[in-house]
């Protein structure tokens, strides 16, 4: 059986790159960095594939070539892995979302702890205790609590629309991104990333827009009044939504939002943003509070967390909640220890463990977040918290450590570029006697580790899917002081 498989964006990507090399009956054997699978060419060169699963035996057409690796395309399949499965999205291979939906799911658990260990020994030439096996999310689809779409006045066509001599009919899109390309929008009718209403209210503000002749935006000529659509939701039931306008016409403006509100009544949070500038970040923008409150709350063993518009939250609510008790364990509190936790963001894990310690300390980069970080601890009632805001490799100093003590722990969970080699020399120098780091990218992280590795022993490894259908994976990691 030979079957023909080809992507929109492979075809697309065809259009700009000299066709270089066909490679045939290669078998795929293995998933690798940023998700992309692996094979060898014949004269021994790695060929990374985004668009096949290990098992499947296909013809590759590679676009670049390197000193040692190929990249390529699958465009025709010999067989099929007994590791795949049925994509349930229609989007899947055009939208870049779930670039693993396509692969089992007890699969992806595989790969994603197999890259995790690969990272810490191989790039941090790292001695690890047994790795608890990953800990994998109970429902895989609809786990969301976030969403972002863009609108655009010329959606992404399909080879199939663009060969047809058909009326193409609404050319106006409300979805995501085409991967690589900031100015493609792919409209889409279903996600299945976030559960209802998100899709029944995307599809409205589409619909009454185009209905209304509302503008779409066009992001190469700036123009248009429809930016982007956020929808926010919560394990309590708030639902949040907010429409960033490119510019402000009170009319359309409210005729779009008062029919939101009478469509959607659960809505809690009902706002929007009127940005002008050249890229749609909204914040430096003032957010306006059109209908109900201006944030929505989500619960988490009786704790309450206030969300606004700009605030970060892990955006899988369920799972957020497994790898902050897979970090209070590993810190294995007694009552009586001061705990610093950096790069703490909205003082969630702060919160989460402060019931065991002594105090805690936060310290964060961005004023929102840590104000943030404070109201809620007031609202939780949590007294035992203190946060500091300030660049982390400026404000974590040594004064800093004279003013706020000496942590008997430090709990570390920094963005993906991981922690700066100042910040790492810092906590060298603190030596507590226990360091627990979360890490949303094992690569940063092996690099952190592999400077404290003379001082410090890693005793524990748990890695934690925050993100099925994607190769993205948390891991925490506890060291104990040698």
């Amino acid at each position: 059986m030979v079957i023909y498989i080809f992507s929109d964006s492979y075809f697309c990507g065809m259009s700009r790159r000299k066709v270089k090399q066909v490679f045939t009956n290669i078998e795929v054997i293995d998933a690798g960095a940023k998700g992309k699978c692996v094979a060898k060419a014949p004269d021994g060169r790695v060929i990374f594939l985004s668009n096949a699963v290990p098992g499947d035996v296909v013809d590759i057409q590679t676009f670049k070539k390197r000193k040692s690796y190929y990249e390529g395309k699958a465009i025709v399949f010999h067989k099929l892995s007994d590791k795949r499965t049925e994509p349930t999205c229609e989007h899947f291979g055009t939208c870049g979302g779930c670039k693993w939906q396509h692969m089992s799911y007890e699969n992806q658990l595989f790969y994603k702890q197999q890259e995790i260990v690969n990272n810490l020994t191989r790039l941090g030439h790292l001695e690890l205790p047994e790795v608890t096996p990953i800990l994998g999310a109970s429902e895989q689809y609809f786990y969301r609590n976030k969403m972002e779409f863009s609108f655009s006045d010329s959606r992404w066509l399909t080879i199939e629309e663009i060969q047809s001599d058909r009326d193409l009919g609404d050319k106006n899109a409300l979805g995501f991104h085409i991967p690589g390309m900031w100015d493609k929008i792919l409209d889409i009718s279903k996600c299945h990333l976030q559960e209802d209403p998100s899709n029944a209210i995307r599809n409205f503000v589409k619909e009454f827009a185009v209905q209304n002749n509302l503008e779409f935006f066009n992001t190469r000529q700036q123009s248009g009044l429809l930016r982007t659509l956020m929808i926010r939701n919560t394990s309590v039931g708030e639902i949040m939504v907010l429409i960033q306008f490119f510019k402000e016409d009170k009319m359309q403006r409210e005729l779009l939002l008062d029919a939101l509100t009478k469509q959607f009544p659960e809505i809690t949070s009902l706002q929007y943003v009127v940005n002008g500038k050249a890229n749609d970040t909204i914040y430096d923008q003032d957010v306006i509070c059109y209908k109900g409150k201006d944030h929505i709350f989500e619960e988490m063993e009786g704790l309450r967390f206030k969300i606004n518009a700009k605030s970060f939250y892990q955006t899988n609510s369920a799972q957020a909640y497994e790898l902050y008790k897979v970090t209070r364990t590993f810190a294995d509190l007694k009552g009586d220890e001061l705990v610093y936790d950096l790069y703490t963001g909205t003082g969630t894990i702060a919160q989460f463990v402060a019931e065991k310690a002594k105090k805690v300390v936060g310290v964060e980069a961005v004023p929102e977040a840590i104000e943030a970080a404070k109201e809620n601890a007031q609202l939780n009632g949590i007294a035992n918290v203190d946060f500091y805001v300030g660049d982390m490799k400026n404000v974590f100093n040594a004064d800093f450590i004279e003013t706020h003590g000496k942590p008997n722990v430090i709990i570390t969970d920094p963005p993906r570029d991981g922690m700066h080699k100042d910040v790492v020399q810092q906590i060298l120098n603190i030596a507590p006697e226990k360091i627990v780091y979360v890490s949303c990218n094992s690569a940063t992280q092996a690099r952190d580790l592999a400077l404290m590795k003379d001082n410090y022993d890693i005793v524990k490894v748990q890695p934690v899917d925050m993100f099925p259908q994607t190769f993205h994976c948390e891991n925490v990691v506890l060291l104990i002081k040698k």
